[in-house]
């Protein structure tokens, strides 16, 4: 085969960056090429999802409720606006279903270009909505119907993502290249809150058009993504699916025969992570802004910072679990969000711009560790055959339990405590009911890391499942 940009690595090279022997015959006829092209393709695809969530976090934290829910009662607005949140989510596990066993059955290359289509139309949309003022209950309708959407086309893109790159990746190095796309995570996230830090600077956004501008942005990530992706080639694994004509039409009845533990399993690890993301990234925010004070831009440069220390966490983390495992590195960051669920919290009621903006930073650690070690850990826990469809259908279940409804009870957690003690002295106590919520969340996720088998290594091309002994 010719050398150059087309060629495959030089078996030195492999030894030294791609592994060896079972991740040689599982990586046939992947190029270096083909591997960043794919590494780029899960990147932007999981900024584009990640910006528009990061958006929605942020404008449902700090305008939408006077935009599109205008109400005597912040709290009830508030409210109102983190319940479109939820919505997303409600339906991510429909789009991870659906998604998930056309990915199966058709491929990873053509839900990656459908999801990718499908989110960012949604997120664009959200830009020219009429609000409250003009178009009356038709505005809260058509930002629901844009939330579902983006949450259908969301509910696969993360999850074809983290499919597709560790069906890409060499076996000794998979933590490491797995975890790449979800740098596309972070720079969605930076890139939404910077632009946020930016305009809040400038005026209050809800009271202009301005607020519109970041979601208009969508199309340009939309655009870029669908490029790359039409350059990209199918993943190994689902190649040899075909080629092998083990393809399996009905990968959703499959997996419900077949995987209900390694579901579970999924749910009970995404807890911890899925759960203390959206806390930290969006319910955080909306009380350092709302209960604490600290409005204009301090809550986007929260997450900017956050963000920034997320992009050296992430290849670290998967760095890690290829020399350690992913269970023990798992285990080590839900642990670690744990013990400084109180801290933080605490930290946050004090209500110091400077030390709040700090320990988001450090709590999110957690988050940024977990998030990193499951681009690797979940694919690897599926067979092959239903492996788009487990990953996502797991990944989005629990994206509802986790993180849809954590804003939505935190918020209600919020105005409960202010009716019941009484004022901002009431809200300001509600800190230690959600420094509770951040730490069972992940005391399930760390817990759930016993009962999980360790992947670190296993051939993608087996159609069992991690721990299974027999054949599906």
């Amino acid at each position: 085969m010719e050398h150059g940009r087309k060629a495959v690595l030089s078996a030195a090279h492999d030894a030294a960056s791609f592994g060896s022997g079972g991740a040689d015959a599982q990586r046939a006829g992947v190029t270096t090429a083909d591997l960043y092209r794919a590494a780029w393709a899960a990147s932007i695809g999981s900024a584009l999802e990640y910006y528009d969530f990061a958006l929605y976090n942020l404008a449902a934290a700090l305008i939408f409720a006077p935009l599109f829910f205008p109400s005597q009662e912040p709290g009830l607005g508030l409210i109102a606006s983190f319940g479109t949140y939820f919505l997303g989510f409600a339906i991510r596990p429909v789009g991870g279903i659906v998604f998930g066993v056309l990915g199966d059955r058709y491929g990873r290359k053509f839900v990656l270009m459908a999801t990718i289509l499908l989110m960012g139309a949604a997120s664009t949309l959200i830009g020219v909505l009429p609000t409250y003022e003009t178009a009356g209950m038709l505005a809260p309708i058509l930002l629901v119907g844009c939330r579902l959407l983006q949450g259908l086309g969301a509910g696969a893109e993360q999850a074809g993502a983290a499919v597709l790159m560790a069906e890409y990746s060499p076996v000794e190095r998979r933590g490491y290249f797995a975890a790449l796309p979800f740098m596309g995570v972070l720079l969605g996230t930076v890139l939404a809150a910077g632009i946020y830090f930016l305009l809040v600077r400038v005026e209050d956004i809800s009271q202009s058009w301005l607020w519109r501008v970041p979601f208009l942005l969508s199309v340009i990530i939309i655009a870029v993504a669908v490029w790359i992706r039409l350059k990209l080639k199918e993943s190994p694994a689902f190649a040899k699916l075909e080629a092998r004509k083990q393809v399996d039409q009905h990968p959703l009845a499959h997996l419900m025969q077949n995987s209900k533990t390694a579901l579970l399993k999924v749910i009970g690890l995404r807890m911890a992570e899925n759960g203390g993301s959206s806390i930290y990234q969006s319910l955080a925010i909306s009380y350092m802004a709302t209960v604490m004070g600290l409005k204009g831009p301090i809550g986007p440069l929260a997450l900017l910072v956050a963000g920034v220390g997320g992009a050296v966490i992430i290849p670290i983390a998967g760095i890690l679990s290829d020399r350690h495992g992913r269970v023990p590195v798992y285990r080590w960051f839900a642990f670690y969000q744990l013990v400084l669920a109180y801290p933080t919290w605490w930290v946050l009621s004090r209500g110091d711009a400077t030390s709040s903006i700090a320990v988001l930073c450090i709590a999110l650690a957690g988050v940024w560790g977990m998030f990193a070690t499951q681009g690797a850990l979940l694919p690897e826990m599926f067979g092959a055959r239903h492996r788009y469809a487990g990953v996502a259908t797991g990944r989005e279940v629990s994206a509802v339990i986790a993180g849809g409804i954590a804003p939505l009870i935190g918020a209600s957690m919020i105005a409960w405590s202010t009716a019941h003690y009484g004022g901002k002295e009431g809200a300001i106590l509600s800190w230690i009911p959600l420094a509770t919520y951040v730490a069972i969340l992940s005391l399930i996720g760390a817990l759930t890391t016993y009962v999980v088998p360790e992947t670190r290594g296993r051939d993608l091309d087996d159609l069992r499942d991690a721990g299974q002994e027999t054949g599906n």
